[in-house]
């Protein structure tokens, strides 16, 4: 009872804290094989030396080359860093930084997923702060004097939102520790959606990534954090679009439109992340994820709908907007009905993208530790409802089955 009052008191505290963050408004570059427009953008930029930070998947599929080849062509000195892992430690930030300050880089390029994206945001912000050690860095809030060094984010996947959210997650320790950290003046000067780069990725990534980005969005719009018209309709786009293109490239993953699409979404749902932050379903997700081992993607898959239609009363008038707005209710429709052709759909969605929708393994002697996990995990959030022990337990019992 103790921590529901205290989470009930201060709910309201993550959406203050994330309105006094400086949001990146980077200009967008879209297109297929857009990539190739970074040697004239940074040209334009008058940068001298970029620094490409890669992983090692891309870098030996040569996607970087493009890259290198335009910067050339524009007089623009091109160096590569490709010693990106899955999850990126503060040791892989240091070498990124010991490598931007080497080759003297103005620019960092990022070129790939989350882990690429987030270690690039603190090698940019350590450059700037390069007397220090990067482990100190590694806090909650970082704030970085006189903005980063200049990031790109070219995103090799359609999902985490991260080529334009403010947050890093790093390994801190060889114990697999992990940081999350919100940097206070991170400099991303321009994002570049490549459908090329997300064309080829298999259909589990796809789908895994798509759900990924559909929860951002959702949570978004029916986040408890007040917003303007324009990040509230970037939110509902982004919902919309993944319902549209998503069952486009899981059945047709060549289509670069809907490819570009999903691009689109993901990067609108990391707005919302940026703005409104998330909710229950992440922080069902993480804690699920983390106990369990499961990918991020399968976790928000087990979770959204349970969750969405747990809080579904509290939020009854957002969700009717957005099924309107994504055109599966009208006018005619009442709150509660337009609410449930909208969840209808988003099932239907998931089903489509083949994962289970029964979490079978979630042991009910974890229960106690889940629950405390989750419930500190949702204080960092904005979501609609504050939930109880034993809406906690009522929702787990629906993510494993036995309701």
């Amino acid at each position: 009872m103790a921590s529901y009052i205290l989470r009930k008191t201060i709910r309201r505290l993550p959406g203050v804290v994330i309105k006094a963050v400086p949001k990146p408004r980077p200009e967008v570059v879209e297109g297929f094989r857009s990539r190739e427009q970074a040697g004239r953008i940074c040209k334009e930029l008058g940068f001298q030396s970029c620094l490409i930070v890669t992983d090692q998947t891309l870098y030996s599929l040569a996607y970087h080359e493009i890259i290198i080849l335009a910067l050339e062509e524009n007089g623009i000195k091109a160096t590569v860093f490709h010693d990106i892992a899955s999850e990126p430690t503060v040791q892989i930030v240091e070498a990124g930084e010991a490598a931007a300050l080497e080759c003297g880089a103005d620019c960092v390029i990022a070129l790939g997923g989350g882990s690429v994206l987030d270690a690039t945001k603190m090698i940019v912000s350590a450059l700037r702060l390069h007397r220090l050690p990067v482990k100190s860095l590694v806090h909650k809030f970082l704030y970085v004097p006189h903005k980063s060094v200049p990031m790109i984010s070219i995103p090799s996947t359609a999902g985490t939102g991260a080529e334009i959210t403010v947050g890093a997650v790093i390994t801190k320790s060889n114990k697999g520790a992990k940081g999350s950290t919100v940097v206070f003046g991170l400099n991303i000067v321009r994002v570049i959606l490549d459908s090329e780069l997300t064309i080829h990725a298999p259909r589990g990534v796809t789908a895994a990534c798509g759900i990924d980005a559909l929860s951002h969005g959702l949570e978004g719009v029916v986040a408890s954090v007040h917003v303007p018209d324009a990040d509230m309709r970037e939110s509902m786009e982004c919902v919309k679009l993944v319902l549209e293109h998503l069952p486009v490239v899981l059945e047709t993953p060549e289509c670069e439109a809907s490819r570009l699409a999903m691009s689109r979404a993901a990067m609108y749902g990391g707005n919302a992340i940026n703005e409104q932050l998330a909710g229950y379903v992440h922080a069902f997700a993480h804690s699920i994820g983390a106990l369990y081992h499961i990918p991020h993607g399968r976790a928000i898959a087990l979770s959204l709908l349970p969750v969405m239609r747990f809080q579904k009363e509290a939020c009854v008038e957002k969700l009717a907007e957005l099924s309107v707005y994504c055109g599966l209710a009208d006018g005619a429709d009442d709150p509660a009905t337009a609410a449930d052709k909208l969840l209808n759909a988003i099932g239907t969605l998931i089903a489509a993208c083949d994962f289970p929708d029964k979490g079978a393994f979630i042991r009910e002697e974890d229960y106690p530790l889940l629950v405390k996990r989750i419930a500190n995990d949702s204080i960092n959030y904005s979501a609609p409802v504050v939930l109880k022990k034993k809406d906690i337990l009522r929702i787990l019992d629906e993510i494993n089955g036995k309701e």
